[in-house]
């Protein structure tokens, strides 16, 4: 397979994690969440990324915004970028982008690129902390950044980079049932990653299938284990 036709979809699943036990509801709460990023438990992260990258190459520094919009039932909101990009073009993904010598910190970083992406205003949004780097295979080496944000917000999308922004039910990603792995010779060499495929029903002026995978689910994955640790 060459990148350039790679299509995740059309790969067979290998296994569904069906036998781990999902995230209680309640622990999805906004006080639960905060409590988790107060006083977080001992864990490690399953998958560093891509390590395919970090062999050959200085990985450059970026940061996404993982944002939890409290919901009655808590949602991530999450971007589909425009299939003109260099990366990762078409793909759903966190607000986020390289992190640039005027920010302050990746959390700085992350709040820019969502203001910039599709005008998150800082003023929703209230950060509760990091999760482990994770490697690209684009040769960026991630800062995801969990925050909370208040309903209430418009969002203004920058077409250039979004073609869309949606939410999807945080209690998807923490039901690991919904976990797919598959695995692919790519580039040469074996790959397997993670997808996790949601049907979004609230889509106009049809439902659609949000086909979460790569970098975003293995980002997410990491989150259900720390919030399941």
């Amino acid at each position: 397979m060459t990148h350039s036709v790679f299509d995740p979809r059309l790969v067979p699943v290998d296994a569904v994690d069906r036998h781990l036990p999902a995230v209680e509801r309640a622990e999805l709460q906004a006080a639960a969440l905060v409590r988790r990023f107060a006083h977080p438990p001992q864990w490690q992260a399953e998958l560093p990324g891509d390590q395919s990258a970090a062999s050959g190459a200085v990985l450059r520094h970026a940061a996404v915004l993982v944002p939890i919009v409290l919901r009655p039932e808590p949602t991530v909101l999450l971007t589909q970028r425009t299939a003109h990009l260099r990366s990762h073009a078409g793909q759903i993904a966190f607000p986020g982008g390289r992190i640039d010598p005027q920010d302050v910190d990746a959390a700085d970083a992350a709040q820019r690129e969502a203001w910039e992406e599709v005008g998150l205003e800082r003023r929703f949004v209230t950060v509760l902390g990091n999760l482990p780097l994770y490697a690209t295979g684009s040769a960026y080496s991630v800062t995801p950044v969990v925050a909370l944000v208040t309903p209430g917000f418009s969002l203004r999308t920058n077409s250039h980079e979004v073609a869309e922004a949606f939410e999807i039910p945080l209690a998807h990603f923490t039901d690991p049932a919904n976990h797919r792995w598959h695995s692919a010779d790519w580039e040469q060499r074996r790959r397997q990653w993670l997808s996790m495929p949601y049907l979004d029903a609230q889509s106009q002026p049809a439902p659609v299938e949000r086909y979460v995978w790569g970098v975003t689910a293995g980002i997410l994955r990491n989150f259900y284990r720390f919030l399941a640790a």
